[in-house]
């Protein structure tokens, strides 16, 4: 049987990336939704699965950018009916914000490869396969942990790094998604934040040489687990 997966990409290069050919292998049949069309309620209800990528706004920039409010309402009508959610940085914002908790600035930046530090309750989650595995993260913003969700990871500055509500909601602060043979289209893309964090690209390029195909091997894991808990 085939089922529906609706991704919400905010900017071209923040796709699914490693996850789209496992979703494929897995009989999923992909599309996205590109915020030149905004979501409706009725949209983001229909797929079996949705995934809310990534993207350089604050959920808060409502006024600059109008489609994040109907975006949140669309994901908030989701959540509301018990249907499976992956988000991921923007997107795990945007629904946490949907579920009522606060997203802000930092006023600081983590970009690149680095640890997370998994809680009690993320040991044992889907998100055991990342226990000493450097991830890529890409945020200044924020979010505060739903009411009702479960706090999976940490790192130093960022204390709230990923949530998971029952199964079928799962929120990760980094990117386990990115392919780490693209990351050129991630350095190229995001190069006026690069210099502004003051972050040098070629080190990101390196670590991505040095970390992606250990942190590749761990997301599929992750992944593969999540959708078995959603099928």
């Amino acid at each position: 049987m085939t089922r529906d997966v609706l991704a919400i990409r905010h900017v071209p290069f923040e796709d699914l990336g490693l996850l789209e050919p496992l979703l494929t292998t897995r009989g999923y049949r992909t599309s996205y939704r590109d915020i030149v069309e905004p979501i409706t309620q009725e949209a983001a209800l229909a797929p079996d699965l949705l995934v809310v990528l990534g993207g350089p706004v604050g959920v808060y920039d409502t006024g600059a950018y109008p489609f994040l409010k109907a975006e949140q309402q669309a994901i908030a009508a989701r959540l509301h009916a018990g249907r499976p959610v992956l988000g991921v940085c923007l997107g795990a914002q945007l629904v946490a914000a949907a579920l009522g908790a606060d997203v802000a600035p930092t006023g600081r930046t983590e970009i690149g490869y680095g640890p997370l530090t998994l809680t009690d309750e993320g040991r044992g989650s889907v998100l055991a396969p990342l226990d000493g595995v450097p991830v890529l993260h890409w945020h200044g913003d924020q979010f505060a942990v739903p009411v009702g969700a479960v706090r999976l990871a940490e790192t130093p500055g960022f204390p709230n790094q990923a949530f998971s509500i029952g199964a079928h909601v799962l929120g990760l602060q980094f990117h386990l998604e990115a392919d780490h043979t693209q990351i050129e289209r991630w350095l190229v893309g995001h190069a006026h934040e690069l210099a502004g964090a003051g972050v040098d690209p070629n080190r990101v390029r390196a670590d991505a040489e040095v970390h992606g195909p250990r942190l590749a091997d761990a997301a599929r894991h992750v992944f593969e687990a999540w959708l078995d808990g959603n099928e």
